[in-house]
């Protein structure tokens, strides 16, 4: 009985992995034979919002998909932006996460963390940044986390 309740466990983690990548993708499915080279490297996100200092263990308040090539594209509210955004800026993310040069925030402890995972031209990235309170993200300078 474990071993069948284990299965159904991973059978659904794998259902899952594959419809994230269905939505993270579209239409590739098929699209060229096995073994063709991909005129772009892949740039796909996912990217969340957790209240609490941890993204383990906080509460995922939101959370969005977000493809940059071949084309913007995703469920971000700015694809073009947060992509431009990206390309600009590389890998390094903690400059998309700077507030704005006029923001002003209380000084109160209510984290809020932001994650990036995923692929970003060809390369795996994997990037987590908590923010002091609420009004810490929503006064970044970037539209990567604008969602």
């Amino acid at each position: 009985m474990r071993s069948i309740a284990r299965g159904l466990g991973l059978g659904s983690a794998a259902m899952a992995l594959t419809a994230l990548t269905a939505l993270a993708w579209p239409g590739t499915a098929g699209a060229a034979p096995a073994g063709a080279q991909s005129l772009y490297a892949p740039s796909a996100l996912v990217l969340s919002v957790t209240a609490g200092p941890d993204a383990d263990t906080g509460t995922v308040m939101r959370a969005v998909t977000l493809v940059c090539a071949p084309g913007p594209g995703g469920t971000h509210p700015n694809p073009v932006a947060a992509c431009r955004e990206l390309r600009a800026a590389g890998s390094q993310l903690d400059p998309l996460t700077a507030p704005a040069a006029d923001a002003v925030c209380t000084r109160e402890w209510d984290p809020m963390t932001v994650t990036a995972d995923g692929v970003w031209q060809g390369r795996r990235l994997n990037y987590t940044y908590t923010f002091a309170n609420p009004c810490g993200l929503r006064n970044t300078a970037g539209a990567l986390f604008g969602f």
